[in-house]
């Protein structure tokens, strides 16, 4: 099979791993009823860590680094504890439809980034286009009167720094991906970077626990089983299999799937600002994604 080939089946259970990862930010909203944001971080990875872990045993996936590969995830590991510190920050004063359209800013800069960083990486007429109109889409969002307090806004300025240092962290990875298999890029920054997040919680949470139901457990359960192990597990086979080309045409669905399920299930309003952003969002996504297959989605 041709790695652009996607099966019926391939292609049905890629739109269902965009919808679950579209959905990862409503559940962050959820689980912080419950948990602070820091505590809900870490408690997430090392979850996820123990089941990835677990996987690559079986699958007898190498996990050991040299001195020099330790270094690098020291590196990647301080990027991923800034980043999903400001991203879970921002959550919490934000609403998930807005996280859910400010992650998917993340190609944007990884390709601003890369042209600056990666050699042979150049921003295209066509790239330039997607990455204008996703940025519009984030202003609409940051002048949406009827919906944002204050709050809320610095909530999105917060995410939006998050998904700038995930983007670097992504073009740090394409620096020395070669190196490494999947998992070790992966679960090594949830290792090195989990203690910091219970530090964080102990220090920063008002509460590490407020309390603990049905709602926080299941919505921690998706976050680090669903999203973060499984959602990784069957989205790197996929790659493996079919390549980013194909898998990036269904990446769209993610901000939609994140908007309509914190309507749905947390009962955010629909704005103008909102629909307007999403569509500049959208369809600034698909132009960047459109026939490109040199940047596998990164969907933490």
């Amino acid at each position: 099979m041709k790695n652009n080939d996607l099966t019926i089946r391939a292609s049905i259970l890629t739109i269902f791993i965009c919808i679950l990862f579209g959905g990862n930010p409503v559940a962050i909203k959820f689980c912080l009823t419950g948990l602070g944001p820091f505590t809900t971080v870490g408690i997430r990875f090392a979850i996820a860590a123990v089941v990835i872990f677990i996987w690559a045993r079986v699958k007898h996936i190498p996990l050991r680094l040299t001195q020099k590969k330790l270094a690098q995830m020291l590196i990647l590991s301080a990027i991923f504890v800034a980043q999903l510190s400001c991203f879970y920050q921002g959550l919490a004063r934000t609403t998930a439809s807005h996280g859910a359209l400010i992650s998917n800013l993340m190609p944007f800069f990884i390709f601003i980034l890369a042209h600056f960083f990666i050699p042979g990486e150049r921003i295209s007429l066509k790239k330039g286009v997607g990455i204008t109109l996703g940025f519009i889409g984030v202003l609409f969002l940051l002048f949406d009167e009827q919906d944002l307090t204050g709050d809320l806004k610095k909530g999105d300025l917060i995410v939006l720094l998050a998904v700038y240092l995930w983007s670097s962290n992504a073009v740090f990875v394409k620096r020395i991906i070669s190196e490494y298999n999947a998992v070790q890029i992966t679960i090594y920054p949830m290792i090195f970077g989990t203690p910091f997040f219970f530090i964080g919680g102990f220090l920063w949470d008002d509460q590490m626990i407020q309390m603990i139901n049905p709602v926080v457990i299941t919505s921690l359960l998706y976050q680090s089983v669903v999203t973060a192990s499984f959602g990784f597990i069957v989205w790197n086979t996929l790659l493996q299999k079919f390549g980013a080309t194909s898998l990036h045409s269904f990446i769209f669905i993610m901000p939609l799937a994140g908007v309509l399920l914190g309507v749905v299930l947390l009962g955010e309003t629909i704005t103008p600002h909102l629909a307007t952003a999403s569509a500049f969002i959208v369809t600034g996504v698909i132009i960047v994604n459109l026939k490109t297959g040199k940047w596998p989605a990164s969907v933490g």
